[in-house]
């Protein structure tokens, strides 16, 4: 391995090591702050100048969010995009959708929930169950409590609904196939708060030409270390490269919070730079998962152009993608804002199997070789995109 991979590598652990401080990274929550001011001190040691951008959200604070039968209690947390109970919860016969509006419903979400995530869709836009209870589906061999994003979050609606871990669906199964009387509750008090973006950017030597922008959410429901740790640290990588060797065009560097929230910080920047959206040059989105072990690294681009360059340059690095997303096809992550603009980008992405997951957290999680063989391609990738 070069000194340069070696100097690399290290600094990829020590920033993902870095981003797992904070007990929790969830937007509007002091976790989220802390992030934002751990990156602008990282920012300033790398010679350049972090601003703080924050955005208003009116924050859950969650009370009592519970399903209750007789003296068992199981507690979950709501849908951050649906409705609420109030303090004295609603109270109705539990039973396995689809069910009668009359009763509240049981299902389940996530990638192993089957048909449970069509029938929970249609109960909650149909909105006549008094309230929902989903069982978190993510991975059937990781028990516990895998929380949904909240894509509404400025507009929620249909009925409250509340996700609890996996331990409990056998007895809320069991419940179900009674059917027996449950109290649910989703009693969630509205604070204001604001989330924290934070935005840097390296003049260019010809600062005319259109720029080339680096995204990557700093937010999440937990401390979410794959999940959330590569793309931090690759963004970092890039902004010291690029602080040390000055591109030909400005490339700009943001990390948004609100990423669980439909993507409301990366909203907030487009508001403030409308024209970033289809006049930059190209844009590098570092999504999710991509440093998680045993990961499927997905490839995402706009075009063929953008999609070649990326293959060549992490199969280089002997990182190439195990996935490559068909071209036109909208992406996943904050990448589909750039899509539903019609802006130009390229997207890292990437499969975990703890997935939004509490347990989300080294050692266990995260693969240190394969986020700097991807670090190293992403510098290669953003330098031929600001050249």
């Amino acid at each position: 391995m070069s000194a340069a991979n070696a100097t690399l590598s290290t600094r990829v652990a020590e920033d993902i090591r870095g981003w797992e401080i904070p007990e929790l990274h969830r937007t509007g929550t002091p976790g989220d702050l802390r992030t934002a001011e751990w990156l602008a001190g990282l920012v300033s040691e790398a010679g350049l100048s972090a601003q703080l951008h924050r955005f208003d959200l009116r924050r859950w604070a969650l009370r009592r969010c519970e399903i209750r039968a007789g003296d068992r209690v199981a507690t979950g947390v709501p849908l951050f995009d649906g409705g609420t109970t109030g303090p004295d919860g609603v109270r109705a016969r539990l039973a396995a959708l689809p069910s009668e509006p009359t009763n509240i419903g049981l299902g389940a979400l996530g990638p192993d929930a089957g048909d449970g995530n069509p029938f929970v869709a249609h109960a909650r836009a149909a909105n006549a169950h008094p309230a929902l209870v989903t069982v978190a589906k993510l991975n059937a061999r990781l028990p516990g409590l895998a929380l949904q994003n909240a894509d509404r979050f400025n507009a929620p609606s249909g009925p409250p609904v509340l996700q609890v871990a996996t331990e409990y669906e056998p007895w809320l199964r069991s419940l179900a196939e009674a059917p027996a009387p449950v109290q649910v509750t989703v009693d969630v008090a509205f604070e204001a708060a604001h989330g924290v973006n934070v935005e840097t950017g390296v003049a260019g030597l010809q600062p005319a030409l259109p720029p080339v922008v680096v995204m990557t959410p700093k937010s999440s429901w937990w401390q979410s270390t794959a999940e959330r740790g590569g793309g931090i640290a690759v963004w970092l990588a890039l902004l010291r490269h690029f602080a040390a060797n000055q591109p030909r065009r400005n490339v700009v560097f943001v990390a948004t919070s609100g990423h669980e929230l439909g993507h409301l910080g990366l909203a907030h920047f487009l508001e403030q730079n409308a024209a970033l959206a289809t006049d930059a040059h190209a844009w590098m989105h570092l999504g999710a998962n991509f440093a998680s072990r045993d990961s499927r690294a997905r490839l995402q681009a706009s075009d063929a152009q953008l999609q070649a360059l990326a293959a060549e340059a992490m199969a280089a690095a002997g990182a190439p993608p195990a996935d490559v997303a068909p071209l036109g096809k909208r992406p996943g992550g904050e990448a589909r804002n750039i899509y539903d603009l019609g802006g130009r980008y390229v997207s890292y992405l990437g499969t975990n199997h703890w997935f939004h997951h509490p347990e989300d957290v080294l050692p266990e999680t995260v693969d240190m070789d394969k986020a700097s063989r991807l670090a190293a391609a992403a510098i290669t990738i953003a330098s031929r995109l600001a050249a």
